[in-house]
């Protein structure tokens, strides 16, 4: 008897929540194409009820009863379209209610075929029919910042932001540019012949900043580089044969000579300039002298003897790595190391510098951004060598020849040399290549 009653129960309650709920069919579309999307993970919040996980079936339908007159709160996922969500308002009446929901799908690059060559083979990074690369900067995420011209850079330049795939935005480069340079913070710049362009790259967009000249020199370029709270510069000028590092503390203010460099022999040629100069030379330089506070045999040193071939620019380049300060001081046969105050550590021989015209030492040490390595660049006969600096005894034991000969601007980054070449009596354009060095840092 009482399963009677139970069962009576049953088919009158049925009728009753008929009445009081709805019927939900959404039918889930790609927005691009229109197609159905299967597969589809839908979370569902009824009102007050405990929430509800679906899948949508293979014709990308979900159905589900719902309360009238309530607000049901849905959510969508799938593993190659973006997650959205959204408010169905039930109406009060009716029996079914039909929704269309349309899925965005993620962004993706479609990268091509990988090609894995061996170590020291090189790769095209990029090539154009149309223009050649003048110069590049790479960014901290790995886009290229090039400057780029059809014909000849003094007509006329474009800036190309590459990802290493494709060109992801373009410009024609306002005035005459003649070089890129990178500051302290890894940002390029456009350097023209009158002024100069901060260049500001962020998920592909770029941002310009008019700077003029007088203050990309006196202001960016010397800062060295930066970490939490202190600052490294120098106070190099071409034309005088000694200068300072310094640092500057943030947080106090205080400031911090590390080491004075200085080429003894030419700082001696540079004043005994002024013994030899004319008298009106000598009369102002006096002035100026006495208008500066300046020494008057600098005056002279600095506008005549630096326009001699027996001056040299001075070259002690400073790199950070970590905690520890590296100053390649060539004056003293040194490679001088500071910790991240300044404080001296310890110092090494160094002679790779040693007979330039037999091993081809070009003045330029190379710090790989990523790994902190640093590698001194030599050339002879045409053909580029990568030598890697041991910090720890400032020798170089090997030497990484590049393949192709006559290459320009030579950069390291992640374990990679980047360079730009073109053929000798070639109609190529130049192109932007990299070889990856025998190093897993």
């Amino acid at each position: 008897m009482k399963v009677i009653f139970f069962f009576l129960f049953v088919l009158l309650i049925q009728p009753l929540k008929a009445q009081d709920s709805l019927y939900v069919s959404i039918q889930l579309l790609d927005k691009k194409t229109g197609d159905v999307v299967p597969n589809v993970n839908v979370t569902v919040l009824n009102g007050s009820d405990r929430m509800r996980i679906l899948t949508s079936t293979q014709k990308g339908s979900i159905g589900f009863y719902a309360q009238k007159g309530v607000l049901v709160k849905t959510s969508y996922s799938h593993p190659i379209y973006q997650s959205s969500c959204k408010d169905i308002s039930i109406p009060s009446s009716g029996d079914t209610l039909k929704l269309e929901v349309f899925l965005t799908a993620e962004k993706f690059t479609n990268l091509g075929d990988v090609v894995i060559k061996p170590v020291g083979t090189p790769y095209t990074v990029y090539g154009s029919q149309r223009l050649s690369v003048a110069d590049f900067e790479i960014q901290k995420d790995g886009t290229f910042v090039l400057l780029a011209y059809p014909k000849r850079l003094t007509k006329g330049s474009e800036l190309l932001v590459y990802n290493g795939q494709d060109v992801v935005n373009s410009f024609q480069v306002p005035g005459v540019a003649k070089e890129l340079k990178r500051d302290f913070r890894g940002n390029a710049h456009i350097v023209c012949e009158e002024n100069v362009f901060g260049v500001y790259v962020d998920e592909g967009r770029v941002k310009l900043a008019n700077l003029s000249k007088e203050y990309f020199t006196r202001y960016v370029m010397p800062i060295v580089d930066t970490n939490e709270s202190t600052v490294y510069f120098s106070n190099f000028n071409p034309d005088y044969p000694a200068f300072d590092y310094f640092s500057f503390d943030q947080l106090d203010s205080a400031y911090l000579k590390i080491v004075s460099v200085e080429d003894q022999l030419m700082m001696e040629l540079y004043r005994a300039e002024y013994k030899w100069a004319d008298v009106r030379v000598k009369l102002w330089a006096k002035q100026k002298e006495l208008e500066t506070g300046i020494d008057a045999e600098i005056w002279v040193g600095a506008n005549y003897f630096t326009r001699s071939i027996y001056y040299k620019e001075l070259y002690a380049p400073m790199f950070h790595r970590n905690d520890t300060l590296f100053v390649f001081d060539y004056y003293k046969d040194k490679l001088l190391k500071y910790d991240h105050l300044g404080n001296p550590l310890d110092s090494v021989a160094i002679f790779h510098h040693y007979q330039p015209k037999s091993t081809g030492w070009k003045k330029d040490l190379i710090q790989d951004p990523v790994t902190g390595q640093i590698y001194a660049r030599f050339e002879k006969s045409g053909l580029t060598y990568i030598g890697l600096i041991d910090t720890n005894t400032g020798e170089i034991k090997e030497r990484i020849q590049l393949e192709y000969q006559w290459v320009d601007k030579v950069a390291v980054h992640d374990n990679f040399v980047y360079y730009l070449y073109r053929p000798l009596e070639s109609i190529q354009k130049r192109y932007l290549y990299k070889e990856q060095l025998p190093y897993k840092f």
